[in-house]
């Protein structure tokens, strides 16, 4: 293995671009050449104007269709032999993925998920509500699908390509996570958690979740526990 395509999906990040893409610039990746794929979700606040800056593939939907739609089109471009996803915000630290990949460099792991809820990282403190329902969406996947995962809605996860590229993704929305997880389970993968940091922000510095994610979630565990 040899290259690492990162995904980023982008919508309305004008402010923190930038400075992400710096970090992911910076950060090691185990080595690994980087293939950097930016998707933008129909941004309306002047992100696309920043495109003309970079050298990396962008991908463009005429209108906002969510998150997972995003990630499904940039899963189809990528070319590296591991696939990462990396919010356009700064929430995550591109640093914390050089463990996640070394286990699956190491051929011990087809998927690696990263924790911000083990205790051993610095992690901003959670909106209380965020915190309960992101409990209770990772308690409902492993009581559904027979796992012991701790944080399944972080956005750290890197996966083999040949293991994610063949699984079909059908959300939209903040739904993809659930469904990914459903899926690479249901696959059988070797899926590991470590812990990563988490400087998470409130919804006055632009977060997007809101509840009604949630029931949309916890519909998506059930459904793709039974269909495909």
């Amino acid at each position: 293995m040899n290259k690492i395509t990162i995904l980023i999906p982008v919508f309305n990040e004008v402010n923190t671009l930038d400075k992400i893409l710096e970090k992911v610039e910076k950060a090691d990746f185990c080595g690994l050449e980087k293939e950097i794929i930016l998707i933008d979700d129909a941004s309306t606040d002047g992100t696309k104007d920043l495109y003309k800056n970079y050298n990396y593939k962008v991908l463009y939907h005429k209108f906002n269709q969510g998150k997972g739609a995003a990630l499904r089109d940039g899963f189809k471009e990528a070319t590296g032999d591991i696939v990462v996803i990396q919010d356009a915000d700064l929430e995550y630290d591109p640093e914390d993925y050089t463990p996640l990949i070394r286990l699956i460099l190491d051929n011990k792991a087809d998927v690696c998920y990263g924790s911000r809820l083990t205790g051993s990282k610095p992690s901003r403190s959670f909106m209380f509500h965020h915190l309960i329902g992101n409990k209770v969406l990772s308690c409902l996947t492993n009581i559904l699908y027979g796992s012991t995962l701790t944080d399944m809605e972080t956005c750290y996860k890197a996966f083999r390509r040949e293991f994610i590229q063949d699984i079909t993704i059908r959300s939209n929305r903040f739904d993809f996570e659930p469904e990914i997880t459903a899926k690479v389970l249901k696959k059988g993968a070797r899926l590991y958690e470590l812990p990563i940091s988490y400087y998470g922000r409130e919804f006055a510095e632009g977060k997007k979740i809101t509840w009604r994610d949630g029931f949309h979630a916890i519909w998506a565990l059930v459904k793709f526990r039974f269909t495909d």
